[in-house]
């Protein structure tokens, strides 16, 4: 058995060689072949925005060769949000390029970020060019942005799911008895519902009362958007995602909700039409990263710098990739405030929160930064929690009316292992120590009470910081902030109203307004941080991760959410400040 699994191993190995090989090789001859090649617009194009399927994320890299694009392995594939607008900008000012061809029937992404590409896309739509958008079935999220074009086209035997939001939690109570291990809870606020999922079989009456409101907020911009866009009163289109009245493709065609139900070959042979084409003729087309190339920045030359550092992830301590890491954003934030060329600091904030230890890391350096350049906050899906921690101290805070945030409060957790150890597993454990509190917080046994106090009461101290960093931020009493604190989620709509956000808008406008504070509205260039890898290795972390997420997922199946769930729940450490629940709207 051991001589089969060493050849199994050996099998496995050379496939995997074999398989990097390849990619290395055809990353070099990607690089090496265009590389130096100079991008034209042919005249009649059309820009593609293939999106079905695709994660829409703040960005990805402008290299040749990029895995998420590729996604070999069967992963999902992800495209920039800052690569999607700037390609869209391109098009509007080349004269070469007639309309956009959007396919986005699947996409992948929050409200607030579908809000943001879609508001480019009607700044698109002002130079008179087209878009036709296909697909052959429709998320509530696709047709959302799908919505903005001037004709929706779906595939006869396709579907439109539009049937208002909703969001489901996954609750780990009845695992913890089954397996004997307590959750011990220490939290500050009626709404700060991040612990219930561990001690809870079903919301609560908080948790369910600040879910609905914020999703209904979201849902009510979505119709009055599509109502917008379709010609539709927004009572009809309310009434028809109420009742799910698209139930059968017909049915999208007779509410005016689609233009017509086609397959692809026709609304190619509408684009050939659009542009003056022959039924023989091809079409020019070009992709986000083929339009990019030939985009030049604005003011390339200019020393006056806006720098946008984008954090987007759990903020976890420490030096980490793929997550607001606080020492690794502390020092992009540092040294943007040193940077003299650096005229003014955006901070793109997408995250549900983390360690409150490294959001007060990050918190500390977005404050010195305060004191020598304006400093803006741009929330995007979600800056709730942590994420609005680290955001309190800028000079404004924009979000997008359908962003998720606040979530002002605090908790601990901690789990007693003992009924697992002693009762399922047969384990037992003793000690020796020299003082009544040397085995502090041992998971091998119950709390004392002293524990317990001294547990909260850093809580507690906890939470009055972070009241006190929004207090001071938002130039708000303490008492004021109170109110509406205690962990409540609120959309961006309901946060201006509540002074926890300044003005709504996208990426965009809180770069317009840095340079009017910095006073260089004619004069900057933007700059992105954290700077981008090396391709090689970029590439090597992508492979990595990728073949990790598809195995765990094919291994586990439907039970691939609660296995990511659990594994959350590993990296915290000490006091947290984060969302109640990861939130994915459907």
């Amino acid at each position: 058995m051991r001589f089969l699994g060493n050849v199994l191993a050996v099998i496995v190995g050379l496939l995997i060689f074999s398989v990097l090989s390849f990619f290395i090789l055809a990353g070099i001859i990607a690089i090496a072949s265009s590389s130096d090649d100079e991008v034209k617009v042919k005249e009649n194009t059309v820009l593609h925005l293939n999106l079905d399927g695709r994660t829409l994320v703040e960005r990805t890299s402008e290299n040749d060769f990029d895995l998420s694009s590729l996604s070999a392995f069967g992963g999902i594939p992800s495209v920039g949000l800052v690569n999607l607008k700037k390609a869209i900008l391109t098009a509007k000012e080349n004269e070469n390029i007639k309309g956009i061809y959007l396919q986005a029937g699947m996409v992948i992404a929050g409200q607030a970020i579908l809000q943001e590409l879609r508001a480019e896309l009607e700044d698109f739509k002002s130079s008179g060019k087209f878009i036709i958008s296909y697909g052959e079935i429709y998320s509530e999220g696709g047709y959302f942005l799908s919505s903005v074009a001037d004709e929706v086209y779906m595939n006869p035997m396709g579907g439109m799911d539009f049937n208002g939001f909703a969001s489901e939690m996954v609750f780990l109570k009845g695992m913890f008895e089954k397996i004997e291990v307590e959750p011990v809870v220490f939290r500050v606020g009626e709404f700060k519902s991040a612990v219930e999922p561990f001690i809870l079989d079903k919301m609560s009456d908080e948790s369910r009362l600040q879910t609905e409101s914020f999703l209904n907020d979201l849902n009510n911009i979505a119709m009055t958007q599509i109502g917008v866009s379709r010609n539709i009163p927004f009572e009809k289109v309310n009434e028809i995602n109420d009742q799910m009245l698209i139930r059968k493709p017909q049915d999208a065609v007779d509410l005016k909700m689609v233009d017509g139900l086609w397959y692809e070959d026709q609304v190619i042979d509408l684009l050939k039409e659009r542009l003056g084409l022959g039924e023989d003729d091809s079409i020019n087309t070009i992709n986000v990263k083929g339009i990019n190339k030939t985009s030049k920045s604005k003011n390339r030359l200019s020393k006056n710098r806006i720098a946008v550092i984008i954090a987007e992830g759990e903020i976890v301590s420490g030096k980490a990739d793929g997550m607001i890491s606080s020492e690794k954003f502390a020092q992009e934030i540092k040294k943007a405030r040193k940077n003299k060329d650096i005229k003014a600091i955006v901070l793109r904030v997408n995250s549900p929160g983390g360690s409150v230890l490294a959001s007060e890391v990050i918190w500390r350096e977005m404050a010195e930064a305060k004191k020598v350049k304006p400093v803006i906050a741009s929330m995007g899906e979600v800056a709730a929690s942590g994420g609005y921690y680290i955001a309190a101290p800028a000079d404004t805070i924009v979000a997008q009316p359908n962003t998720i945030t606040g979530s002002i409060g605090i908790f601990g957790l901690w789990f007693n292992a003992q009924g697992l150890l002693n009762n399922k597993l047969g384990i037992t454990t003793d000690v020796a120590k020299t003082g009544e509190l040397s085995n502090f917080m041992s998971a091998t046994r119950k709390l004392s009470d002293l524990e317990k106090s001294i547990v909260q009461k850093n809580v507690e101290e906890g939470y009055d910081t972070f009241i006190t960093r929004v207090s001071d931020g938002r130039n708000m009493s303490k008492d004021s902030v109170l109110k509406i604190a205690s962990g409540r989620v609120w959309s961006g709509l309901q946060a201006k109203e509540n002074g926890l956000v300044d003005i709504l808008g996208g990426l965009e406008d809180a770069i317009a307004i840095a340079a009017s504070k910095a006073g260089i509205s004619e004069d900057f260039r933007v700059v992105y941080y954290p700077e981008e890898k090396p391709w090689f290795e970029q590439f090597l972390k992508e492979l990595t991760d990728e073949v990790q997420a598809t195995y765990t997922r094919t291994q586990l199946g439907t039970l691939f959410p609660i296995y990511q769930q659990i594994e959350k729940v590993k990296k915290y450490e000490g006091i947290m400040v984060r969302m109640p629940y990861d939130i994915t709207i459907q």
